[in-house]
Order: C-alpha cells, then sequence, then structure tokens
C-alpha cells in the first residue's frame, strides 16, 4: 500500500523553501515513474484545464523562488507524437504536491497525473485546500520577478543593490522584503527570521537600511579565508535572504506539518527564533501581514498599531493566517497585485489577499442564484499567530 506523502509543509504558507523541497519530492518520487493517459482537472478549480495526452511521459520539476516549474516529457516512441509542456505553479496558501493511490485521491486534488500499468496506479496531485494556488501553461516564470533568493544569490544582491531608488525602497524594510520583484521567495516567517538575527526595526526606513551595504568592503590586507570567515561571522541582511531559506531547505524531512510527522514538525518549530514565538511582539504593516520582532519596531511603524507581546507556549496560527482563514471560508477569491490598479505588479507578496482597511466594508456580491461556498476548515496548526506570498 502506497501511503500519500506531501510534497512540502502545510502548516504556513509556502516561500521560497517550501517550493524548493515542493521540487525536490517531485524529482525524487517521480523519478522511474511513467506517467500516461489525460491530466485531470477538478471541475471546482478556476485554472485553465490542461490540454496534454501521452502514452508515456516523465514528470520532473524546478522551482524558482516562489514558483515552480513542472515539465512533462513524453517519452520516444509516445503516441500521440508531441513536444513536452512546462506549467508554472504557484502556491498560494495551501499549495502542495502529494503523490497517492489513484483510488484513494486526497480531498482537494485539484490536477492529477496517473502512472502508466503495470504496477499499482499512483496520481501525482496539486493539492490545495483554499483554492488560491494556481497554474498557467507554457512554462514561462511569472514576468517581473527577481531573481531567486536561493539559487541566484549574485544576481539576486545586484538586483536589489542596484535599484534602491525605487518608490519599494521608501518603505518600512519589513514590507520591502516581501516585494517579489526584488526579494523572490521571502515571505511572512523568513522576513521575520532574517530581521531578528540582525536586530534590524521591522519598521527603519528600507533604503536606510541598505544602502549602507552599497559601501560595505572587505579589508584588502585579510586573506582570502579571512574574508570569509569574517563574510561568515558577519552576514548582512541580503546574505541572511540567501543563508536562512538555505537552513530551512537542509533541515529536511518531507514536511514540517503534523501530518509529515511530529519529529519533522518539530525541527521546524525548534529553528525558529522570532516567528510566532513566546516573548517576541507583533505588529500589522501597512498590507495587513503580523510581522514578528523584539524590542523598538522602527520609525515608520503604524500610528496608532498595538503591538501585542506573545504569551502562550507554543506555536500556533497566529492572527494574520486567521484573519486569511476568514476569508478563504468566506469565498474571497484571492485578490493578487494583478487586480489591484495601483502600484506596481509585484509590490507586494502576492499570494495572499491584503485586508481590507478598517472602515471599508466590501460590499457583498449579488448571489445570481449560486450556492454560497462551502466552509473549509483552516489546516492543521499553523505557526501562532499569522499570512501573503507570492509565494
Amino acid at each position: 500500500m502506497v501511503l500519500t506523502r506531501p510534497g512540502h509543509p502545510s502548516h504556513r504558507m509556502p516561500e521560497g523553501p517550501e517550493l524548493h523541497l515542493a521540487s525536490h519530492f517531485v524529482n525524487e518520487e517521480c523519478r522511474g515513474l511513467v506517467f500516461s493517459g489525460c491530466v485531470e482537472k477538478s471541475p471546482v478549480s478556476r485554472n485553465p484545464e490542461v490540454p496534454f495526452e501521452s502514452s508515456a511521459y516523465h514528470i520532473s520539476a524546478l522551482a524558482r523562488g516562489k514558483e515552480l516549474r513542472l515539465i512533462l516529457s513524453p517519452l520516444p516512441g509516445a503516441q500521440p507524437p508531441r513536444e513536452p509542456l512546462a506549467l508554472v505553479f504557484r502556491f498560494g496558501m495551501t499549495g502542495s504536491f502529494q503523490l497517492a493511490p489513484s483510488d484513494v485521491l486526497p480531498p482537494h486534488a485539484h490536477l492529477r497525473f496517473y502512472t502508466a500499468p503495470p504496477g499499482p496506479r499512483l496520481a501525482l496531485c496539486f493539492v490545495d485546500v483554499r483554492r488560491f494556488g494556481h497554474w498557467e501553461l507554457g512554462g514561462e516564470w511569472q514576468p517581473g520577478r527577481g531573481p531567486c533568493v536561493l539559487l541566484e544569490y549574485e544576481q539576486f544582491r545586484e538586483n536589489v543593490l542596484r535599484n534602491l531608488a525605487d518608490k519599494a525602497f521608501d518603505r518600512p524594510i519589513c514590507e520591502a522584503l516581501l516585494d517579489q520583484r526584488f526579494f523572490n521567495g521571502i515571505g511572512n516567517y523568513l522576513r521575520a527570521e532574517i530581521l531578528h538575527r540582525l536586530r534590524i526595526p521591522p519598521f527603519e526606513k528600507a533604503r536606510t537600511v541598505l544602502e549602507a551595504l552599497q559601501q560595505r568592503r572587505p579589508s584588502p590586507e585579510l586573506t582570502l579565508s579571512q574574508k570569509i570567515k569574517a563574510k561568515l561571522q558577519n552576514p548582512d541582511l541580503l546574505e541572511l535572504c540567501h543563508s536562512v531559506p538555505k537552513e530551512v531547505v537542509q533541515l529536511g524531512g518531507k514536511g514540517y506539518g503534523p501530518e509529515s510527522g511530529e519529529e519533522d514538525f518539530a525541527a521546524f518549530r525548534a529553528w525558529l527564533r522570532c516567528y510566532g514565538m513566546p516573548g517576541m511582539s507583533s505588529l500589522r504593516d501597512r498590507n495587513g501581514r503580523t510581522i514578528w520582532f523584539q524590542g523598538d519596531p522602527g520609525p515608520l511603524a503604524p500610528k496608532g498599531g498595538k503591538s501585542r507581546k506573545k504569551k502562550s507556549k507554543g506555536v500556533r496560527q497566529g492572527p494574520e493566517d486567521r484573519v486569511e482563514t476568514r476569508r478563504a471560508r468566506r469565498g474571497l477569491p484571492e485578490q493578487t497585485t494583478a487586480q489591484q490598479p495601483k502600484g506596481p505588479s509585484l509590490q507586494q507578496d502576492p499570494e495572499v489577499p491584503p485586508v481590507p482597511e478598517k472602515g471599508k466594508r466590501r460590499r457583498r456580491p449579488a448571489t445570481s442564484g449560486r450556492h454560497r461556498p462551502q466552509k473549509v476548515k483552516a489546516h492543521t496548526p499553523s505557526l501562532e499567530p499569522e499570512g501573503t506570498s507570492a509565494s
């Protein structure tokens, strides 16, 4: 009996490390498997149909920042003859890949790829409880996303330092870190951990923090080994944007949610220093995302914002995740930057809708006789008081 195996953690929103782990999962589990037939899409998904059919094909994956490319490659002699097809996935709040027996599909499996006989038939599924994730045909990375913080560090660093005049860096550093044009792969838990390690107030102006890095030059008198040692002992913010996600990837495991085993979840929880941890304070940024920190929030902290301190033990779902869970339960759609007329396309981490401003009530759309969306139970404990992605 083949058990369902989660492709990445589901207890928190997918960020760069989770997408990287998901691509590793697909490549490991699908290596040697031959898939066949049509690609099935669930009738409730609003994502496009995948017009692909082959008598024999392989599946592989590649991650970049908060996106994953899935490649369907027909084998020689497969019928009908056709070229490989690539799909690019963004995971939203709860997307993941799972491999399961074809007769025991996991709930919310919105896209399914089936293995060829003989042998037990399996299905590689894109599972997405809240349906904010999406896929696009053609295999092109989303235009405007910056280099991947994990896999393209030098290009990532150059892209940030070359564009410090951009108005994105007028904003607090905690908000700038979610701008996927510059920090492709950084999300909510990563920004908290990175800023905490450097004791940078989250609401310090981003340009003030980053301009200092343009002048940072190692002493020419140091040997190469001394320069490397100094860099490792005193990393700057951009270096941590690369090394901190790498630490999460190196934790390994199938994922960190309870369904993956308490050992995996405990490893991630033990790794956290700031995000949702006891003794830390939290504030909402202007996009409604909760930022965790310790000490002074910084000069650009929202006026009237009340900082709350984490007292309870353990790590559970946080305020921001709860807001987004309520949105999902009400059936509110993902509001990506493409739906926001103001501002550049990727100016905020776009996978989850921003929280509407207080006092501005949303008009309830006419139902036109349609059934109200079914309520969705929130995934097993998320990390304490927290949610937006591009992912």
